[in-house]
């Protein structure tokens, strides 16, 4: 398939940006990938990611036919929380890989999507990706969406872009937050210095904002929800890890060692997901239960306080 655009303003932008701000459905990696790959031709001939655009710049655009994913579908038991022709929204468990990468080729949600959904996924976002719209790390757990067709996939690429679908996460931090409600509002991007992390203490940070509220407070720690107005990698975790309460069991951004060794990772869980639904037009906001240990943990939380005489020591 074949695209063109002639660039009437915005000069100096960059190209990856001014196509992923063109075409919302591409996310910018499969953008950078098509540049890479000289599927963009200005003016008939290739150039880098980092072209800078000029006014009448002739932009042709060569999109490969979609291939079949090459991942092969595994029988993982998906927690189902909704599902029709167009979407399916699962609750992702702890320590489950979204899509196959460099050393999760198996067992991930995508794995078990291409069991459950057969060929019916999305491919916008390559044959790595089929069907996935946004992501959440391997452990966070919670609602997260897949799309059924390219026309769902645009659809909620466009509403993740212009921030409005609803996405509210439950997590429990170290420390006593000092109000009952905020908002942290700080550009974020990839460590200066360390590669895998991000950061808000960069000079090419994206606009991010998360609020939060308190539900509870333990003294050492405290039960929050946030809402994301914009969805940057690990968001809520750099955000939190930066007004000085990382998440618990978060040994990326807060303590190296966590208070509760059979802790496995951040005490994070993305509990509403609402949206547009792509075909009726209407609002959809589903739930996800808390995993199990998260409402044990509460629950050894509540006891320190003298509530029922759990240890959680034992945590």
């Amino acid at each position: 398939m074949k695209e063109l655009f002639i660039v009437e303003s915005q000069e100096g932008e960059r190209l990856d940006r001014y196509l992923a701000a063109a075409m919302p459905e591409r996310s910018r990696s499969y953008v950078q990938k098509l540049i890479k790959e000289q599927n963009v031709l200005v003016n008939g001939g290739p150039v880098k990611t980092s072209y800078r655009l000029l006014i009448g710049d002739r932009l042709d655009i060569t999109l490969p036919e979609a291939q079949e994913p090459d991942i092969v579908a595994e029988d993982i038991p998906l927690d189902i929380l909704y599902e029709d022709s167009e979407l399916i929204i699962v609750n992702k468990p702890k320590q489950m890989v979204v899509h196959p990468a460099a050393g999760h080729y198996s067992g991930t949600l995508v794995n078990g999507l291409m069991y459950h959904c057969r060929h019916e996924l999305s491919g916008i976002n390559g044959t790595m990706r089929p069907g996935i719209v946004h992501r959440i790390d391997m452990d966070t757990t919670g609602s997260l969406v897949v799309c059924k067709n390219d026309k769902a996939h645009q659809s909620l690429a466009e509403q993740l872009k212009v921030h409005s679908i609803r996405r509210i996460y439950v997590a429990i931090v170290h420390g006593n937050l000092k109000e009952d409600k905020g908002t942290v509002d700080a550009p974020i991007g990839r460590h200066p210095t360390e590669r895998k992390k991000m950061s808000v203490h960069t000079k090419n940070g994206k606009q991010a904002v998360t609020h939060y509220q308190v539900l509870e407070r333990f003294g050492d720690y405290t039960y929050i929800q946030c809402e994301l107005e914009t969805g940057r990698t690990h968001q809520i975790r750099v955000h939190m890890a930066s007004i000085g309460h990382p998440l618990l069991g978060d040994i990326i951004y807060g303590p190296r060692k966590c208070p509760f060794p059979k802790l496995i990772g951040q005490t994070l869980h993305a509990k509403t997901l609402g949206l547009i639904h792509p075909e009726t037009g209407e609002y959809l906001e589903i739930e996800a239960p808390l995993p199990e240990y998260f409402v044990e943990l509460l629950e050894r939380l509540r006891g320190s306080k003298g509530e029922s005489g759990i240890n959680i020591k034992n945590f």
